[in-house]
């Protein structure tokens, strides 16, 4: 085995030759001696540099969307691979708390996505910002977790996928997946998204926002003159269409209303567009990919949620989508446009709407798509030839060369 050595001298300069299995020294013109003393073992050394790197999955979460991404982490921890990673999995429990969680029992009723929920904690964590290590502690009893390298969080909606665990990840110093803070901030707020688009120059839904203390008036014929009907009314800081409506009278409106300002205190007001829904996926940092388009087609009103992930039949997806080589060039060429305008990195879904005049409108932007069986993300990309597991690692590895830059930097 190879060793690496320290040559001490006093007052001579040395010359050290050597092979790969012994090192010897010449002292000209003296009888002066080195000293000779053994470090690290290469092998060691070998060690240390093959060590696995850790990935902690984050998933639950305090949003309505908690149940999809309990279903999310199933297929993410299955996908990462063990060769490369060791695991720490990170159940928020609705309240927000943070439990340690054990791979072979973290869940209950994984299968049904209508009851699957948490294990109950076995215990708590606590955080140590401003330090390497430890990051993450026991609270019962302070033990420091294992070092953790990066992190894959699963949890959408609000608290999530909003910048809040972006920004606490950003001060304990840990590699994340999915957009930095601004560009999770931005993106989880549709009416910020459509602003700085339409600044952009990328064409958006025609939209009015409504406050729930002061702003805009609801006037129901107001907004009818300007955008029509029938009408989309949805939270501002909601996914995965929940609190969405679509209004076609008066009573439907004061009702559509009501409960997306139960779910945020800002919501859009947006026509509906006649036309297709095509999606397309972004993975990248500074140079990012767009994979194929693919095309929703549902028989119901809209995307709904239950739809999205309750509903036994669920609705065609058509990957690639069946568009001509220039609307899809545009499509795509419009994803990336928006991706870089609106500070994304690492991964996001870009939704359009397609109209029957050939117009192209850009929906929304998801940084943190479903990771489910179901979910359009996934499939994109696999139809585009990144399979699952290929695409987990290629986030896990875009997360760590932007930390790695950003230390650069």
């Amino acid at each position: 085995m190879n060793a690496y050595h320290i040559f001490v001298s006093f007052k001579y300069t040395l010359t050290v030759l050597g092979s790969d299995k012994i090192l010897r020294m010449y002292i000209p013109r003296t009888g002066a001696y080195a000293i000779s003393i053994p470090l690290i073992n290469e092998t060691v050394m070998q060690q240390k540099e093959r060590r696995k790197l850790r990935v902690a999955v984050l998933f639950g979460g305090q949003s309505a969307e908690h149940e999809v991404s309990l279903r999310s982490s199933i297929n993410v921890i299955r996908a990462i691979n063990r060769k490369k990673y060791d695991l720490t999995l990170i159940g928020v429990d609705k309240y927000g708390r943070w439990t340690l969680c054990r791979e072979k029992d973290y869940l209950i009723n994984p299968e049904n996505p209508a009851t699957i929920c948490l294990s109950p904690a076995q215990s708590y964590l606590g955080v140590v910002p401003g330090q390497q290590h430890p990051q993450l502690i026991n609270a019962a009893n302070g033990q420091a977790l294992p070092f953790i390298d990066v992190a894959f969080s699963v949890l959408h909606g609000t608290y999530g996928e909003d910048g809040s665990v972006q920004g606490l990840l950003r001060v304990l110093s840990i590699p994340y997946v999915g957009a930095d803070v601004l560009g999770s901030a931005v993106c989880m707020d549709k009416d910020m998204t459509k602003r700085v688009l339409r600044d952009a120059g990328v064409p958006v839904t025609p939209s009015v926002t409504l406050f729930r203390q002061g702003g805009a008036i609801r006037n129901f014929d107001a907004i009818v003159s300007q955008l029509g009907l029938p009408i989309f009314i949805k939270p501002a800081n909601q996914g995965s269409s929940v609190g969405v409506s679509r209004v076609n009278n008066r009573t439907a409106f004061d009702e559509a209303i009501a409960l997306a300002f139960y779910y945020d205190a800002k919501i859009l007001v947006e026509q509906a567009i006649i036309g297709r829904e095509i999606e397309t996926a972004v993975l990248g940092n500074d140079s990012p990919e767009v994979s194929v388009c693919g095309e929703i087609c549902s028989n119901d009103a809209f995307y709904t949620y239950n739809i999205k992930y309750f509903k036994s039949d669920q609705p065609g997806l058509i990957i690639p989508a069946p568009l001509t080589a220039s609307v899809d060039a545009a499509i795509r060429k419009t994803a990336r446009q928006a991706y870089l305008a609106l500070s994304c990195s690492i991964m996001a879904r870009v939704d359009f709407f397609l109209t029957d005049q050939g117009e192209i409108l850009l929906n929304e932007v998801n940084t943190l798509p479903g990771f489910t069986s179901l979910s359009m993300y996934p499939k994109l990309w696999a139809a585009s030839g990144l399979d699952y597991c290929a695409l987990v690692d290629r986030l896990l590895t875009l997360a760590l060369s932007r930390a790695h830059e950003a230390r650069l930097g």
